[in-house]
């Protein structure tokens, strides 16, 4: 899965990597006429500022592909936004339950009902340095299990492009009307996105730690699932809304382009922040791992 992971690079970093056309927010969504999503912001430089511990329902970054409102012009415009992480159905009566739907599963993502439609036609790519999965070692969970442990301790590790590219989520995106409010209210419209997932490579990491696991699924048995350049504009192309034609881009990139390293436990606070959360230990914290 993928619940917390780290996005700090710039805007004109994000503009050049992903050939961004636009950085403002050019629409709330259909049918509204004026005023600003909740959950969609404009991405001023000044304002999108690096994030060390990004963790559902907070606004990240997000690329995608979409015609400019009000234009002449119906060609879709690449953009970069700030989408709140937390997908919310447009059919859904409230947007409490965005908090939960973080992640879509892209095995069967193209056939739950509240994600079909925006796999068909609404994906976004959610760019990250890496994500944190925790470890929890058997011998540990089987305490937890028996009752001799209340809490398994558990050791965060980062995930990232061993190359130090982007990691390139896969994402959808959705609108989301709140009918309680006027539609020309700035909170009326929410757009929210989630990550997909697939299952975890089992062949070695390109770099792995000097000790514990050697493989992602020896981390956790699913991860998000990264799009290499060649797919990009594919996945992001709104025409593309052949469902079996999209689900061919869900393949897992190539084998080896991933590190994995212990870092501290300080990461699994949603307080905290900064770079040193994703400076790399000796070893694991909690030493009965592995």
């Amino acid at each position: 899965m993928c619940g917390r992971y780290a996005a700090t690079r710039s805007p004109e970093d994000l503009i050049e990597i992903f050939g961004v056309e636009k950085t403002e927010l050019s629409e709330a969504a259909e049918g509204q006429e004026d005023g600003q999503a909740a959950g969609a912001s404009p991405v001023p430089t000044e304002t999108l500022v690096p994030d060390w511990n990004v963790a559902p329902t907070k606004e990240v970054p997000a690329i995608l592909d979409r015609p400019v409102k009000g234009s002449d012009d119906p060609r879709p415009v690449r953009q970069l936004r700030m989408l709140t992480w937390g997908l919310v159905p447009s059919w859904a009566t409230s947007p409490d339950g965005g908090a939960r739907m973080i992640n879509a599963r892209a095995e069967t993502v193209h056939e739950k009902p509240a994600y079909r439609r925006a796999f068909a036609s609404r994906r976004c790519i959610l760019p990250a340095d890496g994500y944190y999965e925790w470890v929890t070692a058997p011998e540990e969970r089987k305490l937890e299990e028996e009752g001799k442990r209340k809490r398994a301790r558990k050791q965060p590790y980062f995930v990232t492009p061993a190359d130090g590219s982007v990691f390139a989520m896969a994402g959808l995106y959705e609108f989301w009307r709140d009918p309680s409010l006027p539609g020309d209210h700035p909170r009326a419209w929410w757009v929210t996105c989630s990550v997909l997932t697939t299952e975890a490579e089992t062949a070695p990491l390109g770099v792995g730690p000097a000790e514990g696991p050697r493989a992602l699924a020896d981390i956790h048995p699913r991860m998000p699932l990264m799009l290499t350049p060649d797919k990009w504009d594919a996945w992001l192309d709104p025409s593309k809304t052949d469902v079996g034609e999209v689900r061919e881009l869900l393949g897992a990139p190539p084998e080896g382009l991933m590190r994995a390293y212990p870092v501290a436990t300080a990461v699994s606070n949603v307080r905290n922040n900064g770079p040193g959360l994703v400076s790399e230990l000796d070893g694991p914290e909690e030493t009965t791992l592995f």
